[in-house]
């Protein structure tokens, strides 16, 4: 097929934009009605007719009858922070869920550059146009010319796996906006980038599912600007010295310094970048490299949120504070800058000059000798705030709270303060992960009770397979270091409160607030999610529906096995025939598809777990970003008396699990 001409393409896509509208959405399903979507059978999901008072839920059948009263009416009442679940909300969150950016393409664009590199609209509309209508989980990307990017060479030619989703039909990929301001075309991302998946066989859609192969560590590093996103690595910009290259800032002090080398500090991201898995994310934003694995959106009864629970109080159970984190800290670092000084030692100048330095547009591209604050307010699209995403300033800003993290609640004008995360909340609690194939239902009995025989209900209990609980890292002896990622946060933090759900955006001049109360999550999960107690910080214990679709395991994503890594012997037992194939190693960082039922053995069973984790620890980049599937050391093997056949029972049982599981467990 004939390469369209650079210039010939942008045209194209600038009249279209122009015919339809100021922001455009050029992918068919990016928003998915209903019938491009896999949508499972959902018997037990968020009611429509449910209400949530700030993370306490009332069910509709409650609600029906407290709303005979008045006492039962003040209650349900946005004045009391309570939020109706109906049909409309749901609709909000799902077209935020696909389409909302909050503003983010300003920071991707014009700051991060991530359209700026080898990856772009052209290559990016190239790319699709070859696929000629056809669904992929991994748009490959053509490199134009020779590239040295982190210290790793890319040949001209050369097709790079991304792991963008693409459905059928569609020309961009999931979770992708275009969106158009006067003559400047940007690009912002949404829930869906790492939400949802894309089912090859049907071309449709999976909602709520991960996207396991996300390559958001080399989207970034492709990015002319991705020193912008440092304080998701491990590199310390403090470290780094100046040179004749560097710009002059006005720091928190007043004083006239220097940012580091901004070519040194760039190679040294991008080098960190390269190293995360595919299907893994920094979230943390505590200057070290800890990707974890991108979640399902199966989040109905899976409370606490996050790899720690950190999202754990407020509207629906903490799931609003989590849908927040991305679309405040996560998409737009310019949100950190208030508290970079006493997370990171970084006073707010300094921070925000170096996510300034090299901005790939001229326009957000920091001056010699300013103030970085200053020039930021001049360029900002949203000067209410200090920040570039859509976001309103949480009470006590600048001070951060168990509910709000970092001060910031992203919220857009002409929505009520927090509607739209309250939606994508709703939502998500409506989804559900595809039904999983009929299995002989006494191979599921017989896993059922090994289930239980093994005290995996000791954690793993109720229909959705969770106890809530965080478990002390000194217990599960995961890979530790994201247990304590969220530790200096509690520095500032202040009482937690938010503003009534009926509060319009942009706020009042005395909006009315309410405090968050926190007795909706117990005091030791609040303190092991940020290491407070104990110090060493902990895992939640999360939900069981869905492996069939969540794989590769644990919250580092460690626990991996290709379909063809471990084969069954004469004897039932399983042995590693590929060990090239076991772990992250051997699976998503050579592009191989880890399989569920290899990688739940691998799971289960001590021997295979060794030859994972050892692979995972022979990789270097795995190393640097702190992935290696150790831990959580519950064994279901020969060692631990159980039969080979009584562990392959297990995993078909574990397999089974979806929203209406064929067989249950109880404590």
């Amino acid at each position: 097929m004939k390469a369209i001409p650079r210039s010939t393409f942008i045209i194209l896509i600038l009249l279209l934009v122009g015919i339809l509208g100021y922001s455009l959405q050029l992918a068919l399903p990016t928003r998915p009605p209903k019938f491009e979507s896999i949508v499972a059978f959902q018997p037990t999901v968020q009611e429509v007719g449910s209400y949530d008072v700030l993370g306490q839920p009332v069910s509709k059948a409650e609600a029906k009858n407290l709303l005979q009263t008045e006492s039962g009416r003040s209650y349900l009442a946005p004045e009391n922070g309570a939020i109706e679940v109906n049909e409309d909300l749901i609709k909000l969150g799902r077209d935020s869920f696909y389409r909302e950016t909050f503003g983010n393409e300003y920071f991707f664009t014009d700051v991060l550059g991530a359209i700026d590199g080898p990856i772009n609209l052209v290559s990016v509309s190239q790319a699709i146009l070859a696929l000629k209508g056809k669904a992929t989980t991994n748009l490959q990307i053509p490199i134009a010319k020779d590239l040295s990017i982190g210290g790793k060479q890319f040949k001209a030619g050369t097709k790079v796996d991304t792991g963008l989703d693409v459905a059928a039909g569609s020309l961009l990929p999931l979770g992708m906006q275009v969106v158009k301001s006067g003559a400047k075309l940007r690009v912002g991302l949404t829930c869906a980038l790492c939400h949802a998946a894309v089912d090859l066989k049907s071309g449709k859609i999976i909602e709520g599912a991960p996207n396991t192969d996300l390559d958001s560590g080399l989207l970034q590093a492709f990015g002319t600007n991705s020193a912008a996103m440092f304080r998701q690595t491990g590199v310390d910009p403090t470290t780094i010295p100046a040179s004749a290259k560097s710009l002059s800032y006005i720091n928190a002090a007043g004083q006239t310094s220097k940012l580091p080398d901004p070519e040194a500090l760039e190679n040294a991201v991008d080098a960190q970048f390269l190293a995360w898995s595919p299907g893994n994310f920094d979230s943390t934003g505590d200057n070290k490299n800890n990707p974890s694995q991108n979640p399902s959106s199966y989040t109905f009864e899976a409370y606490p949120y996050g790899w720690s629970g950190f999202s754990a109080i407020g509207w629906f159970h903490g799931l609003t504070t989590l849908n927040n984190n991305v679309h405040a800290t996560n998409s737009d670092p310019t949100t950190g800058a208030n508290a970079s000084e006493k997370l990171l030692g970084i006073d707010k100048e300094t921070y925000l000059g170096m996510l300034l330095q090299k901005s790939a547009d001229l326009r957000f591209r920091l001056p010699s000798s300013v103030k970085p604050s200053s020039f930021l307010q001049s360029v900002d699209p949203t000067p209410r705030e200090a920040a570039l995403n859509e976001v309103i300033k949480a009470p006590g800003f600048p001070q951060g709270s168990l509910f709000i993290l970092d001060g910031f609640m992203a919220s857009s004008p002409g929505y009520k303060a927090g509607e739209q995360l309250n939606a994508m909340s709703a939502f998500q609690n409506t989804l559900a992960p595809p039904a999983t194939p009929t299995i002989d239902i006494n191979t599921l009995n017989r896993g059922a009770k090994v289930f239980q025989q093994a005290n995996c209900t000791s954690c793993h209990v109720g229909r959705y397979f969770t106890n809530h609980a965080v478990i002390a890292e000194d217990e599960i002896k995961s890979q530790p270091s994201r247990a304590v990622a969220l530790a200096n946060f509690p520095r500032i933090f202040g009482e937690p409160q938010t503003y009534l759900p009926n509060t319009p955006v942009p706020l009042p001049v005395d909006p009315s607030m309410i405090t968050v109360p926190v007795n909706t999550a117990p005091l030791e999960t609040r303190q092991a999610a940020y290491a407070i107690d104990p110090p060493t910080g902990g895992y939640k214990v999360p939900s069981l529906v869905g492996l069939a679709v969540t794989a590769p395991y644990l919250h580092d994503g460690g626990v991996a096995a290709s379909s063809t890594a471990i084969a069954p012997q004469t004897d039932g037992t399983y042995t590693v025939v590929k060990p090239d194939e076991m772990g992250l190693a051997g699976t998503w960082m050579q592009r191989i598809a880890p399989d569920p039922e290899a990688s739940l053995r691998v799971l289960v069973d001590r021997d295979l777990r060794a030859i994972a984790v050892n692979a995972n620890r022979a990789n270097p980049d795995l190393q640097l970003s702190n992935s290696d599937g150790s831990g959580h050391a519950y064994w279901v093997d020969q060692t631990a008396g159980y039969t080979p056949q009584q562990q392959s029972d297990l995993i078909q049982f574990l397999l089974s699990i979806d929203d209406d599981p064929a067989v249950t467990v109880q404590e």
